[in-house]
């Protein structure tokens, strides 16, 4: 692949959904994100919901074992994840899923939508990002923080105010930026490597 053709291909943006409880607003805020997404020319999405995959605690090292998401990380160039605000951090499965991976991470940009009351998950994006570092990814400035969202579900799900439409585009204009540049960093560092 050449590096015209990769700066020219659609991006491929994992959505992880980090929230595995029962009863969760994460499906309604998703599909309003999955319907803005659309909107965005250039992208392939993969919306990997964490609570469709069975990852027991970590019982190997990093990157030992490979998971039904595994293949599907590993083959995005961006991920952007969706995180409640659980007692002031994120939840545990999200970091769960995280340990489970290593590579896969590596060389990736990592973009963050929150939710939560007040906060709208400020604290559990902010925690993220010293995560995301020591597995190589570059988290972006620009994120989405969703005040109580709950307040604005009606008939057809969650509806996003022009603000929170507005950071998203924002969020992903900077997303698609270090994604473009960083695949080509990487293809480039596969072609010297062959």
């Amino acid at each position: 692949m050449s590096t015209e053709t990769t700066a020219q291909s659609p991006i491929r943006l994992a959505v992880i959904i980090g929230s595995v409880r029962h009863e969760r607003f994460a499906d309604a805020i998703t599909g309003w994100l999955l319907t803005e997404l659309a909107a965005i020319g250039g992208l392939e999405v993969d919306p990997i919901d964490l609570a469709d995959v069975d990852l027991p605690l970590q019982g190997t090292r990093p990157g030992g074992t490979e998971t039904a998401i595994s293949a599907r990380l590993h083959a995005a160039d961006a991920y952007l994840i969706v995180t409640p605000e659980y007692n002031h951090s994120f939840p545990a499965a999200l970091k769960n899923a995280i340990d489970w991976h290593f590579t896969e991470w590596a060389y990736k940009p990592v973009a963050f939508v929150g939710y939560g009351a007040g906060s709208g998950g400020i604290r559990a994006i902010e925690q993220l990002r010293l995560i995301f570092p020591e597995l190589r990814a570059t988290t972006i400035r620009d994120a989405v923080m969703l005040n109580a969202p709950w307040t604005r579900l009606g008939p057809n799900g969650y509806e996003g105010t022009e603000g929170e439409r507005a950071a998203l585009a924002g969020t992903m204009t900077e997303l698609g930026w270090w994604a473009r540049t960083l695949r080509t960093g990487r293809v480039a560092d596969q072609a010297s490597a062959a």
